[in-house]
């Protein structure tokens, strides 16, 4: 038996939730929902609310490239040599639990391994959650 298509499935999600995944914020819609019980409406409201933005905004891949970047909730995952002090993997995932204050198990599992109960150094833009487009 094969594996089918390796990325089928990420594929129908994207086009599901209609937000672009990492592209724009459709992956940080969809953790509201999930981790929140939120319904699409209430979810998009409340993460253009954390990102401050217009809910029009958050599938528009330009605007949430910068509030991504500036945010540092990572973007779409390819070698970008061109960012190379931007963060991208787990650490990602750390800015995202902490803008959004949602758990993410891999993030508790991580802190857990390495026994670190620490903060990260956040920028201005960070601290305040205004993000100037």
């Amino acid at each position: 038996m094969g594996v089918g298509d390796p990325v089928g499935m990420a594929n129908a999600h994207a086009l599901a939730s209609g937000l672009g995944g990492m592209r724009a914020a459709g992956d940080l819609v969809a953790r509201m929902e999930m981790t929140r019980g939120m319904r699409l409406g209430e979810a998009k409201k409340h993460v253009a609310g954390k990102l401050g933005v217009g809910e029009a905004d958050l599938s528009d891949p330009l605007v949430m490239h910068d509030v991504r970047a500036k945010l540092g909730l990572g973007r779409i995952p390819v070698q970008e040599l061109t960012y190379p002090d931007k963060p991208g993997a787990i650490e990602a995932k750390f800015h995202v639990a902490e803008v959004l204050d949602i758990p993410i198990n891999s993030v508790a599992r991580f802190r857990e391994r390495v026994g670190w109960t620490g903060q990260r150094r956040q920028t201005a833009a960070a601290r305040s959650r205004v993000v100037a487009i």
